[in-house]
Protein backbone atom coordinates (compact mmCIF):
# COMPACT_ATOMS: atom_id res chain seq x y z
CA UNK A 1 0.00 0.00 0.00
CA UNK A 2 0.90 4.03 -1.07
CA UNK A 3 0.73 4.35 3.07
CA UNK A 4 0.09 3.25 6.33
CA UNK A 5 -3.05 5.13 7.70
CA UNK A 6 -2.11 4.09 11.30
CA UNK A 7 1.18 6.46 11.67
CA UNK A 8 0.25 9.73 12.47
CA UNK A 9 3.72 11.48 12.82
CA UNK A 10 2.41 15.20 12.74
CA UNK A 11 -0.29 16.82 15.03
CA UNK A 12 -3.75 16.33 14.05
CA UNK A 13 -7.28 15.79 15.80
CA UNK A 14 -8.25 13.83 12.40
CA UNK A 15 -7.54 10.35 10.74
CA UNK A 16 -8.53 9.25 7.19
CA UNK A 17 -11.57 8.51 6.55
CA UNK A 18 -13.14 5.33 4.55
CA UNK A 19 -16.12 4.26 2.50
CA UNK A 20 -17.44 2.37 -0.71
CA UNK A 21 -19.80 3.86 -2.10
CA UNK A 22 -19.08 7.76 -2.35
CA UNK A 23 -17.40 10.17 -0.62
CA UNK A 24 -17.43 14.70 -0.75
CA UNK A 25 -14.34 16.42 0.76
CA UNK A 26 -14.63 20.16 0.53
CA UNK A 27 -13.75 23.34 3.26
CA UNK A 28 -17.54 23.15 4.44
CA UNK A 29 -19.62 21.03 6.33
CA UNK A 30 -22.86 22.09 4.71
CA UNK A 31 -21.16 21.69 1.11
CA UNK A 32 -20.04 18.46 1.68
CA UNK A 33 -23.16 17.47 3.53
CA UNK A 34 -25.18 18.63 0.19
CA UNK A 35 -22.86 16.65 -2.46
CA UNK A 36 -23.47 13.42 -0.39
CA UNK A 37 -26.83 14.58 -0.92
CA UNK A 38 -27.17 14.15 -4.53
CA UNK A 39 -24.43 10.96 -4.44
CA UNK A 40 -27.73 9.73 -2.42
CA UNK A 41 -30.58 10.56 -4.76
CA UNK A 42 -28.37 8.48 -7.72
CA UNK A 43 -26.17 11.10 -8.98
CA UNK A 44 -22.45 10.65 -9.96
CA UNK A 45 -19.18 12.17 -8.71
CA UNK A 46 -19.78 15.02 -11.08
CA UNK A 47 -23.61 15.83 -10.04
CA UNK A 48 -21.92 15.37 -6.76
CA UNK A 49 -18.98 18.26 -7.49
CA UNK A 50 -21.31 21.16 -9.16
CA UNK A 51 -23.93 20.82 -6.35
CA UNK A 52 -21.11 21.14 -3.87
CA UNK A 53 -19.58 24.70 -5.88
CA UNK A 54 -22.68 25.82 -6.03
CA UNK A 55 -23.18 25.37 -2.60
CA UNK A 56 -19.72 26.60 -1.55
CA UNK A 57 -21.01 30.14 -3.57
CA UNK A 58 -23.60 30.24 -0.67
CA UNK A 59 -21.91 29.28 2.49
CA UNK A 60 -18.23 30.09 1.78
CA UNK A 61 -18.77 33.98 -0.24
CA UNK A 62 -15.55 34.71 1.56
CA UNK A 63 -13.63 33.14 -0.47
CA UNK A 64 -15.58 32.66 -3.81
CA UNK A 65 -19.41 33.57 -5.40
CA UNK A 66 -21.35 33.25 -8.60
CA UNK A 67 -18.99 35.65 -10.07
CA UNK A 68 -15.89 32.82 -9.73
CA UNK A 69 -13.92 30.88 -12.38
CA UNK A 70 -13.23 27.55 -11.72
CA UNK A 71 -10.78 24.74 -13.29
CA UNK A 72 -11.73 21.14 -13.00
CA UNK A 73 -9.87 17.59 -13.39
CA UNK A 74 -12.37 14.75 -14.09
CA UNK A 75 -11.91 10.75 -14.06
CA UNK A 76 -14.25 9.33 -16.17
CA UNK A 77 -14.28 5.47 -17.44
CA UNK A 78 -10.06 5.72 -17.28
CA UNK A 79 -9.97 8.74 -18.88
CA UNK A 80 -8.94 12.28 -17.35
CA UNK A 81 -10.62 15.41 -19.11
CA UNK A 82 -9.80 19.24 -18.16
CA UNK A 83 -12.22 21.83 -18.11
CA UNK A 84 -11.27 25.55 -18.07
CA UNK A 85 -13.64 27.84 -16.62
CA UNK A 86 -11.43 30.96 -16.16
CA UNK A 87 -13.01 34.32 -18.06
CA UNK A 88 -11.16 37.10 -20.28
CA UNK A 89 -11.22 40.56 -19.81
CA UNK A 90 -13.60 42.61 -21.63
CA UNK A 91 -13.44 43.59 -25.16
CA UNK A 92 -13.43 47.22 -24.51
CA UNK A 93 -10.68 47.56 -22.24
CA UNK A 94 -7.18 48.01 -22.84
CA UNK A 95 -3.79 48.93 -21.41
CA UNK A 96 -3.95 52.80 -22.85
CA UNK A 97 -7.42 53.47 -20.72
CA UNK A 98 -6.40 51.64 -17.70
CA UNK A 99 -3.24 53.87 -17.71
CA UNK A 100 -5.45 56.89 -17.59
CA UNK A 101 -6.53 56.15 -14.04
CA UNK A 102 -3.82 53.55 -12.55
CA UNK A 103 -0.28 52.86 -12.54
CA UNK A 104 -0.79 49.47 -12.18
CA UNK A 105 -3.83 47.03 -12.32
CA UNK A 106 -5.80 47.73 -9.31
CA UNK A 107 -7.00 45.07 -6.81
CA UNK A 108 -10.72 46.38 -6.57
CA UNK A 109 -13.80 47.78 -8.33
CA UNK A 110 -14.71 47.31 -12.01
CA UNK A 111 -11.22 47.22 -13.76
CA UNK A 112 -9.88 43.96 -12.89
CA UNK A 113 -13.14 41.91 -12.99
CA UNK A 114 -13.20 39.56 -15.92
CA UNK A 115 -15.69 37.76 -17.64
CA UNK A 116 -16.90 34.86 -14.72
CA UNK A 117 -16.34 31.33 -15.92
CA UNK A 118 -18.03 29.27 -13.22
CA UNK A 119 -21.64 29.27 -13.87
CA UNK A 120 -20.72 28.21 -17.48
CA UNK A 121 -17.93 25.58 -15.80
CA UNK A 122 -20.92 23.75 -13.84
CA UNK A 123 -23.07 23.83 -17.31
CA UNK A 124 -20.32 22.26 -19.34
CA UNK A 125 -19.71 19.64 -17.04
CA UNK A 126 -23.56 18.32 -16.17
CA UNK A 127 -23.70 18.52 -20.03
CA UNK A 128 -21.18 15.97 -21.00
CA UNK A 129 -20.95 14.29 -17.52
CA UNK A 130 -24.21 14.76 -15.23
CA UNK A 131 -27.13 12.01 -14.51
CA UNK A 132 -29.54 13.82 -12.40
CA UNK A 133 -31.45 17.10 -13.63
CA UNK A 134 -29.29 20.21 -13.15
CA UNK A 135 -32.17 21.84 -11.55
CA UNK A 136 -31.92 19.40 -8.70
CA UNK A 137 -28.44 19.66 -8.57
CA UNK A 138 -29.11 23.03 -7.48
CA UNK A 139 -31.53 22.61 -5.15
CA UNK A 140 -29.21 22.53 -2.09
CA UNK A 141 -27.18 25.44 -2.68
CA UNK A 142 -31.00 26.99 -3.04
CA UNK A 143 -32.23 25.88 -0.12
CA UNK A 144 -29.15 26.71 2.20
CA UNK A 145 -29.37 30.79 0.21
CA UNK A 146 -33.04 30.98 1.29
CA UNK A 147 -33.15 29.48 4.36
CA UNK A 148 -29.89 30.83 5.89
CA UNK A 149 -26.86 28.65 7.57
CA UNK A 150 -24.74 29.75 10.80
CA UNK A 151 -21.24 30.85 10.72
CA UNK A 152 -18.41 28.51 11.78
CA UNK A 153 -15.69 29.56 12.96
CA UNK A 154 -12.81 30.07 10.31
CA UNK A 155 -15.54 31.76 8.17
CA UNK A 156 -16.61 33.99 10.82
CA UNK A 157 -13.18 34.78 10.99
CA UNK A 158 -13.18 36.05 7.47
CA UNK A 159 -16.33 37.64 7.66
CA UNK A 160 -14.54 40.19 10.16
CA UNK A 161 -11.27 41.01 8.78
CA UNK A 162 -13.57 41.18 5.42
CA UNK A 163 -15.91 43.65 6.87
CA UNK A 164 -12.99 45.14 8.47
CA UNK A 165 -11.03 46.35 5.81
CA UNK A 166 -13.79 47.18 3.63
CA UNK A 167 -15.08 49.77 6.22
CA UNK A 168 -11.65 51.15 6.10
CA UNK A 169 -11.17 51.24 2.14
CA UNK A 170 -14.92 51.75 1.02
CA UNK A 171 -17.02 53.03 3.77
CA UNK A 172 -19.16 55.72 1.63
CA UNK A 173 -17.62 54.22 -2.02
CA UNK A 174 -21.45 54.28 -3.98
CA UNK A 175 -19.28 51.10 -6.07
CA UNK A 176 -19.43 48.65 -3.03
CA UNK A 177 -22.61 49.55 -0.98
CA UNK A 178 -24.29 46.39 -2.46
CA UNK A 179 -21.44 44.66 -1.23
CA UNK A 180 -22.23 46.05 2.33
CA UNK A 181 -26.06 45.69 1.85
CA UNK A 182 -25.26 42.03 1.07
CA UNK A 183 -22.32 40.65 3.56
CA UNK A 184 -22.70 42.60 6.65
CA UNK A 185 -25.34 43.29 8.89
CA UNK A 186 -26.90 46.74 9.84
CA UNK A 187 -24.76 49.42 9.82
CA UNK A 188 -22.24 47.49 8.21
CA UNK A 189 -21.46 45.61 11.21
CA UNK A 190 -19.52 42.17 10.52
CA UNK A 191 -21.27 38.82 11.23
CA UNK A 192 -19.86 36.48 13.99
CA UNK A 193 -19.50 33.12 15.15
CA UNK A 194 -22.98 31.22 15.45
CA UNK A 195 -24.60 34.40 12.91
CA UNK A 196 -27.41 33.16 10.33
CA UNK A 197 -26.77 34.04 7.02
CA UNK A 198 -29.77 34.76 4.70
CA UNK A 199 -28.72 35.38 0.51
CA UNK A 200 -32.10 35.70 -0.75
CA UNK A 201 -30.72 37.24 -3.68
CA UNK A 202 -28.41 34.73 -4.30
CA UNK A 203 -31.49 31.99 -4.10
CA UNK A 204 -33.19 33.93 -7.02
CA UNK A 205 -30.31 33.99 -9.05
CA UNK A 206 -29.42 30.06 -8.52
CA UNK A 207 -33.36 29.47 -9.57
CA UNK A 208 -32.71 31.39 -12.78
CA UNK A 209 -29.56 29.98 -13.24
CA UNK A 210 -31.05 26.67 -12.79
CA UNK A 211 -34.58 27.38 -14.98
CA UNK A 212 -32.42 28.24 -17.85
CA UNK A 213 -29.48 25.97 -17.38
CA UNK A 214 -27.17 28.92 -16.93
CA UNK A 215 -28.66 30.99 -20.09
CA UNK A 216 -29.57 33.69 -18.06
CA UNK A 217 -26.32 34.17 -16.44
CA UNK A 218 -24.35 35.24 -20.11
CA UNK A 219 -27.35 35.62 -22.20
CA UNK A 220 -30.46 36.65 -20.42
CA UNK A 221 -31.04 38.95 -17.55
CA UNK A 222 -28.27 38.02 -15.57
CA UNK A 223 -26.15 39.50 -17.97
CA UNK A 224 -28.05 42.53 -18.70
CA UNK A 225 -27.90 43.81 -14.69
CA UNK A 226 -24.06 43.13 -14.76
CA UNK A 227 -23.49 45.13 -18.09
CA UNK A 228 -25.90 47.90 -16.89
CA UNK A 229 -23.91 48.05 -13.74
CA UNK A 230 -20.50 48.33 -15.04
CA UNK A 231 -21.47 51.40 -17.17
CA UNK A 232 -23.11 52.92 -14.73
CA UNK A 233 -19.79 52.51 -12.68
CA UNK A 234 -17.46 53.59 -15.75
CA UNK A 235 -16.80 49.73 -15.88
CA UNK A 236 -15.58 48.47 -20.05
CA UNK A 237 -18.10 45.50 -20.05
CA UNK A 238 -20.32 45.23 -23.03
CA UNK A 239 -23.34 42.28 -23.37
CA UNK A 240 -21.10 40.74 -26.02
CA UNK A 241 -18.60 39.83 -23.41
CA UNK A 242 -21.56 38.05 -21.68
CA UNK A 243 -22.84 36.65 -24.04
CA UNK A 244 -19.91 34.75 -26.31
CA UNK A 245 -18.32 33.03 -23.17
CA UNK A 246 -18.46 29.44 -22.50
CA UNK A 247 -15.63 27.24 -20.53
CA UNK A 248 -13.53 25.03 -22.60
CA UNK A 249 -12.74 21.31 -22.12
CA UNK A 250 -8.71 21.27 -22.22
CA UNK A 251 -6.40 18.74 -22.34
CA UNK A 252 -4.65 17.94 -19.25
CA UNK A 253 -0.55 18.49 -18.72
CA UNK A 254 1.81 15.60 -16.02
CA UNK A 255 4.82 14.43 -15.07
CA UNK A 256 6.03 11.36 -13.60
CA UNK A 257 7.26 11.99 -10.45
CA UNK A 258 9.26 8.71 -8.95
CA UNK A 259 6.65 6.63 -10.81
CA UNK A 260 3.23 8.58 -10.52
CA UNK A 261 2.00 10.47 -12.57
CA UNK A 262 0.94 14.29 -11.34
CA UNK A 263 -1.54 16.01 -13.97
CA UNK A 264 -2.62 19.33 -13.92
CA UNK A 265 -4.70 22.04 -16.02
CA UNK A 266 -2.60 23.38 -18.82
CA UNK A 267 -1.98 26.90 -18.50
CA UNK A 268 -3.22 30.11 -18.33
CA UNK A 269 -3.21 28.04 -14.88
CA UNK A 270 0.13 28.07 -12.78
CA UNK A 271 -0.17 23.97 -12.34
CA UNK A 272 2.43 24.49 -14.41
CA UNK A 273 4.78 25.42 -11.74
CA UNK A 274 3.94 22.83 -9.19
CA UNK A 275 4.66 20.13 -12.42
CA UNK A 276 7.94 22.32 -13.09
CA UNK A 277 8.93 21.89 -9.41
CA UNK A 278 8.56 18.31 -9.68
CA UNK A 279 9.78 17.65 -12.63
CA UNK A 280 13.42 19.27 -10.54
CA UNK A 281 13.03 17.38 -7.51
CA UNK A 282 12.46 14.01 -9.83
CA UNK A 283 16.18 13.97 -10.29
CA UNK A 284 16.87 13.12 -6.50
CA UNK A 285 15.75 10.82 -4.29
CA UNK A 286 14.84 12.43 -0.69
CA UNK A 287 15.44 10.03 2.47
CA UNK A 288 13.49 11.40 4.93
CA UNK A 289 10.58 14.50 5.00
CA UNK A 290 12.08 16.59 7.94
CA UNK A 291 15.94 16.64 6.57
CA UNK A 292 17.58 19.79 5.62
CA UNK A 293 18.90 18.27 2.06
CA UNK A 294 15.50 17.50 1.15
CA UNK A 295 13.66 20.92 2.38
CA UNK A 296 16.68 23.07 1.00
CA UNK A 297 15.98 21.09 -2.38
CA UNK A 298 12.11 21.62 -2.09
CA UNK A 299 13.10 25.62 -1.51
CA UNK A 300 15.16 25.87 -4.36
CA UNK A 301 13.29 23.89 -7.06
CA UNK A 302 10.02 26.07 -5.79
CA UNK A 303 12.11 29.09 -6.71
CA UNK A 304 13.09 28.01 -10.32
CA UNK A 305 9.81 27.11 -10.90
CA UNK A 306 8.20 30.11 -10.32
CA UNK A 307 10.86 32.27 -11.79
CA UNK A 308 10.10 30.42 -14.95
CA UNK A 309 6.63 29.84 -14.32
CA UNK A 310 6.09 33.83 -13.88
CA UNK A 311 7.48 34.55 -17.00
CA UNK A 312 6.15 32.25 -19.43
CA UNK A 313 1.97 31.08 -18.27
CA UNK A 314 -0.62 33.61 -19.52
CA UNK A 315 -3.26 33.09 -22.13
CA UNK A 316 -2.11 29.70 -24.12
CA UNK A 317 -2.62 31.72 -27.64
CA UNK A 318 -0.07 33.90 -26.43
CA UNK A 319 2.58 32.04 -24.58
CA UNK A 320 5.88 32.03 -26.26
CA UNK A 321 7.34 28.39 -24.19
CA UNK A 322 5.80 25.06 -25.36
CA UNK A 323 4.90 22.98 -22.02
CA UNK A 324 6.15 20.12 -23.25
CA UNK A 325 9.67 21.91 -23.12
CA UNK A 326 9.20 22.83 -19.91
CA UNK A 327 8.29 19.55 -18.63
CA UNK A 328 10.99 17.51 -20.50
CA UNK A 329 13.47 15.31 -18.59
CA UNK A 330 16.45 17.09 -20.21
CA UNK A 331 14.81 20.57 -18.97
CA UNK A 332 14.11 19.06 -15.22
CA UNK A 333 17.74 17.94 -15.01
CA UNK A 334 18.87 20.70 -15.87
CA UNK A 335 17.43 23.21 -13.24
CA UNK A 336 18.17 19.97 -10.86
CA UNK A 337 21.88 20.71 -11.29
CA UNK A 338 21.56 24.77 -10.73
CA UNK A 339 20.77 23.61 -6.90
CA UNK A 340 23.52 23.69 -4.65
CA UNK A 341 24.33 24.09 -0.93
CA UNK A 342 23.54 27.91 -0.89
CA UNK A 343 20.16 29.32 -1.24
CA UNK A 344 19.97 31.64 -4.63
CA UNK A 345 17.70 34.29 -5.15
CA UNK A 346 15.89 33.89 -8.70
CA UNK A 347 13.86 37.30 -10.03
CA UNK A 348 10.10 36.65 -9.49
CA UNK A 349 7.49 38.84 -8.57
CA UNK A 350 5.78 38.62 -5.39
CA UNK A 351 2.64 36.56 -4.44
CA UNK A 352 -0.55 37.67 -3.21
CA UNK A 353 -2.97 36.60 -0.71
CA UNK A 354 -6.11 35.12 -1.64
CA UNK A 355 -9.67 33.29 -1.20
CA UNK A 356 -10.06 29.67 -3.03
CA UNK A 357 -12.21 27.14 -2.42
CA UNK A 358 -11.50 23.37 -3.28
CA UNK A 359 -13.48 20.06 -3.46
CA UNK A 360 -13.39 16.88 -4.50
CA UNK A 361 -15.49 13.87 -5.40
CA UNK A 362 -15.86 10.45 -5.68
CA UNK A 363 -18.48 7.80 -6.66
CA UNK A 364 -18.70 3.97 -6.65
CA UNK A 365 -18.25 4.15 -10.35
CA UNK A 366 -15.07 4.87 -10.40
CA UNK A 367 -15.75 8.44 -11.56
CA UNK A 368 -13.74 11.39 -9.69
CA UNK A 369 -13.35 14.79 -9.57
CA UNK A 370 -10.99 17.81 -8.47
CA UNK A 371 -12.57 20.71 -8.65
CA UNK A 372 -11.65 24.49 -7.53
CA UNK A 373 -13.68 27.42 -8.18
CA UNK A 374 -12.37 30.94 -6.70
CA UNK A 375 -13.25 35.00 -6.41
CA UNK A 376 -9.11 35.08 -5.92
CA UNK A 377 -8.42 37.98 -3.06
CA UNK A 378 -11.18 37.37 -0.75
CA UNK A 379 -14.23 38.57 -1.77
CA UNK A 380 -12.86 39.24 -5.03
CA UNK A 381 -13.39 42.49 -6.59
CA UNK A 382 -15.55 43.51 -4.40
CA UNK A 383 -18.36 44.50 -6.60
CA UNK A 384 -21.12 42.94 -6.16
CA UNK A 385 -24.15 42.84 -8.50
CA UNK A 386 -27.55 44.74 -7.49
CA UNK A 387 -29.95 42.62 -6.46
CA UNK A 388 -28.56 39.13 -7.70
CA UNK A 389 -26.34 38.46 -5.05
CA UNK A 390 -23.35 38.28 -7.52
CA UNK A 391 -20.06 38.76 -6.29
CA UNK A 392 -17.66 39.13 -8.99
CA UNK A 393 -14.08 37.99 -9.08
CA UNK A 394 -10.98 40.19 -9.45
CA UNK A 395 -8.70 37.62 -11.65
CA UNK A 396 -7.83 40.66 -13.91
CA UNK A 397 -5.56 42.20 -11.03
CA UNK A 398 -2.97 39.72 -12.62
CA UNK A 399 -2.30 41.53 -15.44
CA UNK A 400 0.62 43.62 -16.30
CA UNK A 401 0.32 47.28 -17.86
CA UNK A 402 3.47 46.62 -19.42
CA UNK A 403 3.19 45.86 -23.11
CA UNK A 404 5.66 43.71 -23.16
CA UNK A 405 5.09 41.08 -20.90
CA UNK A 406 3.83 37.78 -21.74
CA UNK A 407 0.80 38.61 -19.17
CA UNK A 408 -0.02 41.63 -20.15
CA UNK A 409 -3.33 43.31 -20.22
CA UNK A 410 -5.43 42.87 -23.92
CA UNK A 411 -8.98 42.90 -24.63
CA UNK A 412 -10.66 39.25 -24.72
CA UNK A 413 -7.57 37.62 -22.96
CA UNK A 414 -7.20 35.35 -20.00
CA UNK A 415 -4.57 36.40 -17.47
CA UNK A 416 -2.06 34.16 -15.23
CA UNK A 417 -4.55 31.83 -12.84
CA UNK A 418 -3.24 30.64 -8.93
CA UNK A 419 -6.09 28.16 -8.83
CA UNK A 420 -5.45 24.47 -9.66
CA UNK A 421 -7.19 21.26 -9.48
CA UNK A 422 -4.76 18.26 -8.85
CA UNK A 423 -5.03 14.85 -9.48
CA UNK A 424 -2.55 11.45 -9.45
CA UNK A 425 -2.42 8.46 -11.52
CA UNK A 426 -0.23 5.50 -11.80
CA UNK A 427 0.11 2.67 -14.58
CA UNK A 428 -2.84 4.64 -15.97
CA UNK A 429 -5.55 3.89 -12.78
CA UNK A 430 -7.04 6.90 -10.99
CA UNK A 431 -5.15 7.14 -7.11
CA UNK A 432 -6.81 10.54 -6.88
CA UNK A 433 -7.81 14.00 -6.70
CA UNK A 434 -5.98 16.58 -4.29
CA UNK A 435 -6.08 19.87 -4.13
CA UNK A 436 -4.83 23.20 -1.78
CA UNK A 437 -6.14 26.98 -1.74
CA UNK A 438 -4.93 29.27 -1.29
CA UNK A 439 -3.52 31.94 -4.20
CA UNK A 440 0.71 31.55 -5.12
CA UNK A 441 0.47 28.28 -2.18
CA UNK A 442 -1.35 26.22 -3.73
CA UNK A 443 1.57 25.05 -6.61
CA UNK A 444 3.65 25.27 -3.12
CA UNK A 445 1.16 22.97 -1.54
CA UNK A 446 0.56 20.54 -4.67
CA UNK A 447 4.37 19.88 -4.43
CA UNK A 448 4.51 19.12 -0.66
CA UNK A 449 1.38 17.10 -0.60
CA UNK A 450 2.76 14.86 -3.62
CA UNK A 451 5.96 14.68 -1.73
CA UNK A 452 4.04 13.53 1.68
CA UNK A 453 2.26 10.50 -0.42
CA UNK A 454 4.59 9.76 -3.01
CA UNK A 455 8.15 9.67 -1.02
CA UNK A 456 7.43 9.62 2.54
CA UNK A 457 4.23 7.41 2.25
CA UNK A 458 2.02 9.42 4.40
CA UNK A 459 -1.56 8.54 4.53
CA UNK A 460 -3.60 11.50 3.10
CA UNK A 461 -4.76 13.35 6.06
CA UNK A 462 -0.90 13.33 7.59
CA UNK A 463 0.17 14.69 4.08
CA UNK A 464 -2.12 17.10 4.48
CA UNK A 465 -1.71 18.27 7.93
CA UNK A 466 2.29 17.69 7.93
CA UNK A 467 3.64 21.35 8.54
CA UNK A 468 4.45 22.97 5.45
CA UNK A 469 6.94 26.01 4.03
CA UNK A 470 5.72 28.92 2.01
CA UNK A 471 7.87 30.69 -0.52
CA UNK A 472 6.97 34.94 -0.30
CA UNK A 473 9.41 36.76 -2.42
CA UNK A 474 13.69 36.56 -3.01
CA UNK A 475 14.95 33.98 -0.24
CA UNK A 476 12.25 34.79 2.00
CA UNK A 477 9.81 31.69 3.15
CA UNK A 478 7.42 31.13 5.88
CA UNK A 479 7.49 28.48 7.75
CA UNK A 480 5.20 26.72 10.55
CA UNK A 481 6.33 26.30 13.65
CA UNK A 482 6.05 22.54 14.08
CA UNK A 483 9.47 22.32 12.07
CA UNK A 484 12.19 21.81 14.50
CA UNK A 485 14.54 24.61 15.13
CA UNK A 486 17.45 22.57 14.30
CA UNK A 487 16.29 22.22 10.86
CA UNK A 488 15.69 25.87 10.30
CA UNK A 489 19.26 27.05 11.81
CA UNK A 490 20.83 24.69 9.11
CA UNK A 491 19.00 26.78 6.60
CA UNK A 492 19.32 30.36 7.26
CA UNK A 493 22.88 29.19 7.44
CA UNK A 494 22.79 28.27 3.83
CA UNK A 495 21.17 31.67 3.33
CA UNK A 496 17.50 31.04 3.35
CA UNK A 497 16.01 34.19 5.29
CA UNK A 498 12.75 32.21 7.16
CA UNK A 499 10.09 33.46 9.17
CA UNK A 500 7.67 31.74 11.54
CA UNK A 501 4.57 32.26 11.24
CA UNK A 502 1.93 32.49 13.49
CA UNK A 503 -0.73 31.78 11.58
CA UNK A 504 -1.64 28.59 9.32
CA UNK A 505 -4.73 30.56 7.81
CA UNK A 506 -1.56 31.35 4.64
CA UNK A 507 -0.45 27.80 4.24
CA UNK A 508 -3.51 26.50 2.38
CA UNK A 509 -6.61 24.52 3.24
CA UNK A 510 -6.92 21.25 1.03
CA UNK A 511 -8.77 17.91 0.37
CA UNK A 512 -7.67 14.39 -1.16
CA UNK A 513 -9.43 11.19 -2.10
CA UNK A 514 -7.21 7.82 -2.89
CA UNK A 515 -8.46 5.47 -4.69
CA UNK A 516 -7.29 1.75 -3.41
CA UNK A 517 -7.20 -1.65 -5.67
CA UNK A 518 -10.37 -2.69 -3.72
CA UNK A 519 -12.33 0.25 -4.69
CA UNK A 520 -12.27 1.77 -0.94
CA UNK A 521 -12.24 5.43 -0.99
CA UNK A 522 -9.83 6.83 1.48
CA UNK A 523 -10.11 10.40 1.94
CA UNK A 524 -8.51 13.03 4.02
CA UNK A 525 -9.27 16.89 4.80
CA UNK A 526 -7.10 19.77 6.68
CA UNK A 527 -6.80 20.72 10.03
CA UNK A 528 -6.25 24.25 9.04
CA UNK A 529 -9.86 25.33 8.33
CA UNK A 530 -13.34 24.37 8.92
CA UNK A 531 -13.27 21.29 6.65
CA UNK A 532 -15.25 18.30 6.34
CA UNK A 533 -15.24 14.90 4.38
CA UNK A 534 -18.95 13.43 4.03
CA UNK A 535 -19.05 9.63 2.65
CA UNK A 536 -21.22 6.52 2.77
Amino acid sequence: MLFDPHVQPYASNRFCVTARKGMVATGSNLASAAGLEILKKGGNAIDAAIATAACLTVVEPTANGLGSDAFALVWVKDKLYGLNASGVAPKNISIEAVKKQHDKMPTFGWTPVMVPGAVSGWVELHKRFGKLDFKEVLKPAIDYAENGYPLSPMLAQMFERATKRYKELFQDDPVYQEWFRVFTKENKESYHFGDMIYLKDHAKTLRQIADTYGEAFYRGELAEKLVAQSNRDHGYFSIEDMNHYRAEWVEPISVNYHGYDVWEIPPNGQGLVALMALNILNHFEPTHRDDVKTIHRQLEAMKMAFADGKFMISDPKDMKHEVSKVLSADYGLRRSQQINDVAQDPEVDQPFKSGTVYLCTADEEGNMVSFIQSNYMGFGSGVVVEGTGIALQNRGADFSLDPSDVNCLQPGKKSYHTIIPGFITKDGKAVGPFGVMGGYMQPQGHVQVCMNMIDFHLNPQMALDAPRWQWMEGKKFLFEPQFSPHIIEQLINQGHQIEIATSRVSFGRGQMIVRLENGVLVGGTESRTDSNIACY
